[in-house]
């Protein structure tokens, strides 16, 4: 034996290691249970065209919010949440977990703690499917359950709260905008029944076209009374009683003409032209002012459903699984790849030496 060692001390290093990771494999590795679980994220989808319950009950799915929900549950943040909820450094720290397994310090740095979570904790992202697989491993069934449980709740409620601090901002600020559009009606409407009060008038508009329409009808009157005095003065003189009577009418239908005219042009404040000028500018205002605000309005209720539709719902395909017995270590699998790697290792070193030995000979 001690002729072997000290002629292949490779050889003995070799089955040292293998001798090691035999006991090891086999008496001491502490059994680890897994516990594990299948989700994706949904959100309802929601439209102003078809706002129904179905709509709402329906949702869509990104890998972009998945790949973010990873990231999240494997970071710091996430770790420090389940330590204080289920104290894993101490789970993790436990006398009967052989040294090898065990976290080496209970209050071994957030640094060292971290990566050792993530040596016991796997996330991956199935692109084909848009699913997220997620596997812990703990040292007794119960903790292995409630540390996925627990990624799985801390995890919908970052989610909902990233996307809902967003949005509540942009619901806060067109709130605000509303409020302002909506005084600017109320002042443009009040603007506009103060004008119409204090001129007597509903619609200077329409007034204006009534007295279009009324001079109009007079100026065809005249016209059909001049051209009657034309015909008669043909035949009859100016003195005539019947030519007499038909210049009356026509010099009261000018000064009726005239007056009418007189109120849409006059120089005093209360021409109807000017009303009229003044009555549409504020009718615009109001318009638009109307206008901006149902803009508005509807800007708002769409951010409030954008609002709605930023909810994220973790929808779970497998359950965190209650673990029945201890899948790993995988004894047999670990040994297996330690006894293949030494004997790899040891059979390069020995043609090593094989080669050192002859070239020295």
């Amino acid at each position: 034996m001690k002729n072997f060692i000290k002629n292949q001390p490779h050889w003995a290093i070799a089955a040292a290691v293998i001798l090691i990771g035999a006991i090891y494999w086999s008496l001491m590795a502490t059994d680890r249970y897994v516990s594990r679980a299948q989700i994706v994220l949904e959100s309802p989808e929601v439209s102003m065209s078809s706002m129904n319950i179905s709509s709402l009950l329906s949702g869509t799915q990104g890998s972009g919010d998945l790949l973010l929900l990873r990231e999240h549950l494997m970071s710091v943040t996430m770790l420090k949440a389940l330590q204080q909820d289920l104290d894993l450094r101490t789970h993790y720290s436990q006398d009967f977990i052989d040294a090898w397994s065990a976290l080496e310090d209970k209050n071994a740095p957030i640094e060292v703690f971290h990566q050792y979570m993530l040596d016991h904790m796997s996330i991956e992202f199935d692109e084909y499917a848009a699913v997220l697989k997620i596997e812990v491993q703990a040292f007794d069934p119960q903790m292995a359950q409630a540390i996925v449980e627990t990624l799985l709740k801390e995890g919908e409620r970052h989610m909902n709260s990233m996307g809902q601090r967003l949005a509540e901002e942009q619901v806060k600020f067109i709130e605000k905008q509303v409020a302002t559009l909506e005084e600017r009606l109320f002042e443009a409407r009040d603007n506009l029944l103060t004008f119409q009060n204090e001129n007597g008038l509903v619609s200077p508009s329409q007034t204006v076209q009534a007295i279009f329409t009324t001079v109009s009808q007079l100026q065809a009157q005249r016209a059909a009374l001049a051209a009657r005095k034309t015909a008669l003065l043909d035949y009859q003189s100016r003195t005539s009683p019947q030519v007499m009577e038909i210049t009356r009418e026509i010099r009261s239908l000018d000064e009726q003409i005239n007056e009418e005219q007189a109120k849409l042009t006059r120089e005093s404040g209360d021409a109807l032209n000017k009303t009229s000028a003044e009555f549409q500018t504020l009718q615009l205002r109001a318009e638009f002012a109307l206008e901006l605000y149902s803009n508005a309005m509807v800007a708002l209720e769409s951010t409030r459903i954008e609002a709605a539709r930023k909810l994220k719902q973790v929808s779970i395909l497998e359950f965190p699984l209650f673990p029945e017995y201890s899948t790993k270590p995988d004894r047999l699998y670990n040994f297996v790849v330690l006894l293949i790697f030494t004997l790899f290792i040891g059979a390069i070193v020995h043609l090593g030496r094989a080669i050192v030995r002859d070239h020295k000979h």
